[in-house]
């Protein structure tokens, strides 16, 4: 019983430094980048939307570091189940989500493919040693390797350049102000924050085996259910206060595209650190979130927003997921 309340505190501990770490981290980096005169637009597109990345990014590579390859890989596609179906969800809830026609027609559809690209990946790479858990598991293990990190970073930076050169043309996009600090104090936040990130990630990963192993869980549910919890709880906080102001114009584009961040960097930088072992239940996962990507597309596509009743919807079948996840 000790062990289990000291990690949960470790897990605790970790989620507050990975989240405060990467705020720090961005808030620095913005204003280094503001002081050598890059547009407000870029600082968004790229600093900041890679901030929101970092606690999943620092969970994954460190799991992959240590083995962990079930966590590292259910913490990122837990976290994009959670954010499309709960965040939008629950936004949806308080005002209908209106969706702009960028992005149905090209971010979302975008990071569908980026979810089926992992599948493709993770199903054609074969593990060099097939000794891991895997109880008749519908798939066989596979294997998300160094050449298929490089490919996934490879095509983010495609991704982001395209973003970036689509702002251009559109400037009134992105016209937020970033606030500049003194140098000293940019040191220290981005020595400080890395730092955090990179204990914090230590942390959450300590935590979540080691709750995972106390009641015999698998480190694939701690990761689609806790861990993606805890990393995702930012984005829900900052869009519930915002659908209670009325102000959730860009969130289900925000929400894809933090997805499409999470597959190709996080995952990227994973595999190319470290390759990660894939188990049936992983491949099974990926499989729901291109399904459930696909229901909310057609959801978005209705009336070009996202009704009431349709939050309640996503709300319902995450809630059938979590079941279906645990009982598995």
């Amino acid at each position: 019983m000790k062990e289990i309340l000291i990690a949960t505190l470790i897990l605790a501990l970790g989620f507050v430094m990975l989240i405060k770490g990467a705020d720090y981290f961005v808030d620095a980096c913005s204003s280094i980048a503001k002081q050598f005169n890059i547009p407000s637009m870029i600082i968004g597109l790229t600093i900041v939307a890679m901030g929101t990345s970092l606690p999943e990014c620092a969970v994954s590579v460190t799991a992959s570091l240590d083995g962990s390859n079930e966590l590292a890989i259910s913490n990122a596609v837990g976290s994009n189940i959670f954010n499309l179906m709960v965040v939008c969800g629950c936004c949806a809830l308080f005002t209908p989500l209106a969706v702009q026609a960028s992005t149905l027609k090209k971010e979302f559809p975008f990071s569908i493919i980026c979810a089926i690209l992992l599948f493709g990946l993770g199903i054609l790479g074969k593990p060099e040693s097939l000794d891991i858990h895997q109880e008749g598991g519908i798939f066989s293990p596979g294997l998300l390797g160094r050449i298929d990190g490089i490919i996934m970073i490879v095509i983010f930076v495609i991704y982001l350049v395209s973003m970036v050169i689509s702002a251009k043309k559109n400037p009134a996009q992105a016209d937020e102000e970033y606030q500049l600090l003194p140098w000293w104090k940019c040191l220290i936040f981005i020595v400080g924050g890395a730092a955090a990130i990179k204990f914090g990630g230590d942390f959450v990963v300590k935590g979540a085996t080691t709750i995972a192993r106390s009641f015999y869980l698998s480190e694939n549910l701690i990761g689609l259910t806790i861990v993606a919890l805890g990393t995702s709880l930012p984005e829900l906080v900052t869009s519930l206060v915002a659908a209670k102001k009325n102000e959730v114009d860009m969130a289900l584009g925000n929400v894809v595209g933090s997805n499409i961040f999470n597959i190709l960097l996080v995952l990227g930088l994973a595999g190319a650190i470290s390759p990660v072992t894939m188990i049936s239940d992983n491949f099974m996962d990926i499989l729901i979130l291109i399904a459930m990507s696909v229901i909310v597309w057609i959801f978005a596509w209705h009336q070009k927003k996202i009704t009431r009743g349709e939050g309640v919807a996503m709300l319902a079948i995450y809630v059938g997921y979590m079941v279906y996840i645990c009982v598995r």
